[in-house]
C-alpha cells in the first residue's frame, strides 16, 4: 500500500467529532548504566494508550501516583517526545512536528500545571506572564495587550492590581488562576489540567474546579482532566480513562464507570471512595503488593500480579481495550 493510500485510511478512521485522537501511544525513559553511560533499561511511562477527545468533551485520567497519567500529557502536548505512536489533533498528525511549524500549532493547546508556585517566574510581573504568549504570536500594542491581560484576569476572578504585582504576592488559589489565565491567552481548543487542584488547599479547590468548568463554557474548551482525586475528576469529567503501569484498562462516560467498573482495578479504586451515608457503602476492595516497576513490568496483563480474580491466561495474554457495552471499553480477559 503506498503512503498516500496508507495516510486517506488513518484519516477515514478518525472520527470527524474528535478533537484529540491518540494511537498505539508510547512513551519511554532511558535508563543509563555503566562506565559509559549506555542505555540497559528504558521505564515504560506510557505503553501503548490509545484514545480519543470530542470537541467540548472532558476526559478525565485517573490512576496511582507513576501510572503515566501526566506523561501522557505532556507527550501529548509535544514536551515530551513519543517514543512511538500517533498524536492528531484537530485532524492533523503533530507526532513529528518540529520547529516552526510545532511552535505554530502549540496556539491551539496549553496546559495548566499542578504546582502553581513552580510553574510561574517569580521575577515577572503577573501582567508579563500572562501578556508573554500572546506577545510571541502579535505586534498588538501595549495598551491592547494591557487591555486584553486585564480581562483574561477579570475572567478567572482576580482583581486588576494583579497586573502590577508578582507571584509571591498571591496564594496558591490564586496563583493557579493566574496560570489559568496564561493557558487562555491564545484562546486555545484543548487545554491539558495535570492535577491542577491537588496543590491547593480544599477550601479552594471547588472554585478553582466550578472557574474551570465556567471558562469551558464561555471558551468552548476542550479539556483532559488529570488528577488521582475519583470525586473531582467524577465532578468534571464527560468520560473517565483508568490507568494501570502505562496502559488504560477502562474507558466509559463517567455515569456507567462509577455505577458498574468492570475492570477489577478499577472496582478497587471505586471501593475507595468515601460515602458518608453508611447505607450507601460498598465493601472496599484491598489489593495485595506493590505496584510493579515500570522498568521490568509483568508479562501479560500489567494488573494480574496484584489483581484479586486473576487466572493463570492473565500471566500470558495482555488484554487490548475492548468495547464490551456502548461506549464503554475495558483491557480484561474476563472480557476479551
Amino acid at each position: 500500500m503506498s503512503n498516500t493510500a496508507t495516510k486517506n485510511q488513518v484519516k477515514e478512521e478518525l472520527n470527524p467529532e474528535s478533537l484529540l485522537a491518540i494511537q498505539n501511544l508510547k512513551t519511554y525513559y532511558p535508563v543509563k548504566g555503566g562506565f559509559f553511560r549506555r542505555t540497559i533499561a528504558e521505564v515504560k511511562a506510557v505503553d501503548d494508550v490509545s484514545f480519543e477527545i470530542n470537541k467540548g468533551e472532558t476526559l478525565g485520567l485517573v490512576g496511582e501516583s507513576g501510572c503515566g497519567k501526566s506523561t501522557a500529557g505532556r507527550t501529548i502536548l509535544k514536551l515530551l517526545d513519543p517514543t512511538s505512536g500517533k498524536i492528531f489533533f484537530d485532524g492533523k498528525d503533530i507526532t513529528k512536528l518540529r520547529g516552526k511549524e510545532l511552535r505554530l500549532a502549540r496556539k491551539d493547546f496549553q496546559m495548566v500545571f499542578q504546582d502553581p508556585y513552580a510553574s510561574l517566574n517569580p521575577k515577572q510581573m503577573v501582567g508579563d506572564i500572562v501578556s508573554e504568549p500572546i506577545r510571541n504570536f502579535s505586534n498588538k500594542s501595549m495598551k491592547e495587550l494591557k487591555d486584553e491581560v486585564m480581562e483574561l484576569l477579570t475572567k478567572v476572578g482576580l482583581p486588576g492590581d494583579a497586573y502590577y504585582k508578582y507571584p509571591h504576592e498571591f496564594s496558591g488559589g490564586q496563583r493557579q488562576r493566574i496560570g489559568i489565565a496564561r493557558a487562555l491567552a491564545l484562546k486555545p481548543k484543548l487545554i491539558v489540567a495535570d492535577e491542577p487542584v491537588s496543590a491547593l488547599d480544599v477550601s479552594v479547590q471547588s472554585q478553582v474546579l466550578n472557574l474551570l468548568k465556567e471558562l469551558q463554557d464561555e471558551f468552548d474548551l476542550t479539556y483532559l482532566f488529570i488528577a488521582h482525586d475519583l470525586s473531582v475528576v467524577k465532578h468534571m469529567s464527560d468520560r473517565i480513562g483508568v490507568m494501570y503501569l502505562g496502559n488504560l484498562v477502562e474507558i466509559a462516560d463517567k455515569n456507567s464507570l462509577y455505577a458498574e467498573p468492570l475492570h477489577p482495578y478499577t472496582q478497587a479504586l471505586i471501593s475507595a471512595i468515601p460515602e458518608p451515608d453508611p447505607r450507601k457503602r460498598k465493601e472496599r476492595i484491598i489489593l495485595q503488593g506493590d505496584v510493579p516497576s515500570p522498568v521490568n513490568p509483568p508479562s501479560g496483563c500489567p494488573f494480574h500480579t496484584r489483581c484479586p480474580v486473576a487466572k493463570e491466561e492473565c500471566s500470558r495474554v495482555k488484554p487490548t481495550l475492548k468495547e464490551v457495552k456502548p461506549g464503554h471499553q475495558v483491557a480484561c480477559v474476563l472480557y476479551n
